[in-house]
């Protein structure tokens, strides 16, 4: 593992995107991008699989974990993220590259692959879509960026636990990590998530009616494996199944006691996508 950085340029200027990087550098590339408030250690545990015959490059998008915060919310929205994305696709400096994206970072995936002459090669879309209902979405802004501070790292893990029980059953080693990896200093001397507050600002702004990635879906040409949380109310079945009859070659998998969104942490869910990708 390698923890690595870029200057990209976006409205304010240069600024620092951190991603962690596994593998041998002459490896088949892959991506694995995080959900909205998350960041690139979400995928250790699957980078460390796939890293001894994979280079892998886990960024922290905008905002989160290593890379600079943005001085104003508007611009934490896709634009900006697919910049960086080309930006670090530019960096590892390949001609194919497979995309494995949670919630968040499969739109983006979604998106980089509609586009003409794309890179990516194959795509894994962990519970997200070509539709997004609006109560889902409005689930999630009722809490992003409004986490309390922490006393402690128990305390966090605890409501960690709460807001993501959709991550399934993960182990108490697990849990742990996850949280570690997930807090910052805050300025009381306490503990915070390790995101910028504003991004739940630039969510909940957007929050206007279901999001339509249909025109997208249809536009993507390459082969996609499309994990579901078996009780996930952001990708649901019937969308799943609407996305199986148009659009892409797909394959998808449900994963048993999941909401949104599995963690690919357990070691049936890596090995299903490490064998996918094949």
């Amino acid at each position: 593992m390698r923890e690595r950085s870029l200057k990209v340029l976006g409205p304010f200027g240069f600024r620092r995107l951190g991603y962690i990087e596994w593998g041998p550098r002459d490896g088949r590339a892959v991506v694995c991008a995080h959900g909205l408030t998350r960041q690139a250690h979400d995928f250790d545990a699957l980078a460390a699989t796939l890293a001894p015959r994979r280079r892998v490059a886990c960024p922290d998008m905008a905002g989160r974990g290593r890379s600079d915060w943005l001085p104003a919310a508007e611009h934490y929205a896709m634009p900006l993220y697919l910049s960086d994305c080309a930006a670090l696709l530019a960096r590892l400096d390949v001609e194919e590259v497979d995309w494995v994206g949670t919630s968040m970072g499969g739109i983006l995936g979604m998106l980089l692959a509609a586009q003409p002459n794309t890179p990516i090669r194959r795509l894994v879309l962990n519970d997200v879509g070509a539709l997004i209902p609006k109560a889902a979405l409005e689930r999630i802004g009722a809490y992003v960026g409004r986490a309390p501070d922490f006393a402690g790292p128990a305390e966090a893990e605890a409501y960690l636990r709460q807001v993501s029980a959709g991550f399934g059953a993960l182990s108490d080693e697990d849990w742990r990590a996850m949280t570690g990896h997930s807090l910052r200093p805050a300025e009381n001397g306490r503990l915070a998530f390790h995101y910028d507050p504003k991004i739940g600002d630039a969510f909940r702004q957007g929050l206007t009616g279901d999001v339509d990635l249909w025109p997208v879906w249809d536009a993507v040409r390459c082969p996609v494996l499309v994990l579901r949380g078996e009780t996930s109310d952001l990708l649901t079945a019937e969308t799943v199944e609407a996305m199986k009859g148009r659009g892409p070659a797909c394959e998808a998998v449900t994963i048993p006691s999941c909401g949104h969104a599995p963690a690919l942490m357990d070691e049936a869910q890596i090995r299903l996508v490490a064998d996918w990708l094949g």
